[in-house]
């Protein structure tokens, strides 16, 4: 997409602060952070949202899920964390990639 930020983000064309990158993954700093530590995983190909996903989209959704832990302690968030993933307008969504959110490290955060 070619007016797609974050898949000028994954084209090097926007800068990020990055914290993971792989042939299918990039995860990096939301620039409008919600908790002490809150970065994003999203996929390299462009997805419209998580509405958008298949049966093909699996095996890449299994393994967004799978590294936010991994990320999620790297970054300091050892006593829990929240995900979260903002589907169409009505849930939210404001840059049509999907993305998964990663947030954390603050005591003061609600319980839902």
């Amino acid at each position: 997409m070619l007016d797609c930020i974050f898949c000028k983000i994954v084209n090097s064309q926007i800068p990020s602060k990055k914290i993971y990158e792989d042939e299918e993954l990039l995860a990096f700093h939301d620039i409008h952070p919600i908790a002490r530590v809150h970065f994003m995983i999203i996929p390299k190909i462009h997805v419209d949202s998580l509405e958008r996903c298949t049966a093909i989209h699996q095996p890449l959704l299994g393994k967004m899920l799978l590294l936010a832990p991994k990320l999620a302690k790297e970054q300091g968030l050892v006593n829990g964390f929240r995900t979260m993933i903002n589907t169409g307008h009505g849930g939210g969504q404001e840059v049509y990639h999907l993305h998964v959110h990663v947030f954390g490290g603050d005591a003061s955060m609600p319980r839902t």
